[in-house]
């Protein structure tokens, strides 16, 4: 999801897709430990719209 729609959704919607957000990368960590991570880059990218989110966040408040 681009900065364009993240911006549009209230701040009950960013939290929602952080708690997704945070799912994702507990599952992506937990393919990595078993060896089961295909696509490395996924961690990199949850890691940075989490970081993206938490931006949203605090500019809303």
């Amino acid at each position: 999801m681009d900065m364009r729609q993240m911006r549009q959704k209230s701040a009950e919607e960013l939290q929602a897709h952080l708690a997704e957000l945070h799912k994702e990368q507990f599952s992506l960590r937990m393919q990595k430990a078993t060896g089961q991570l295909a696509k490395t880059h996924e961690a990199r990218r949850v890691r940075r719209e989490i970081a993206r989110v938490n931006t949203l966040l605090g500019a809303k408040k």
